[in-house]
């Protein structure tokens, strides 16, 4: 004899304690996390902003700032440094 079969998509129901009553809680249409598909574009935005940002900064310190200020291009070309292992970090931050 077996024994009572799950009903497809039961590993989704989690159990849930309300006023001393266990339940199964199903999950909301608003907690389930976007398709994976949308989810590398927003990283691949992020990504490309933050290296757009990085491209800025060294064009604008090599070429206008220094004409300015030295010292703020040197801290222009610091910060441009530091983007692109934040920029890959962010790229892969959610990737399983």
């Amino acid at each position: 004899m077996r024994g009572k079969e799950e009903p497809a998509g039961a590993r989704d129901v989690r159990r849930a304690t309300v006023d001393g009553v266990t339940r199964d809680r199903v999950p909301r249409v608003t907690e389930v996390s976007p398709p994976l598909s949308e989810q590398q574009r927003e990283r691949r935005r992020r990504y490309l902003e933050l290296m757009g940002a990085c491209l800025v900064l060294i064009l604008l310190a090599w070429t206008i700032v220094p004409h300015y200020s030295v010292r703020l291009a040197v801290a222009m070309s610091l910060v441009a440094a530091v983007l692109p292992p934040i920029a890959a970090f962010v790229a892969n931050r959610g990737a399983d």
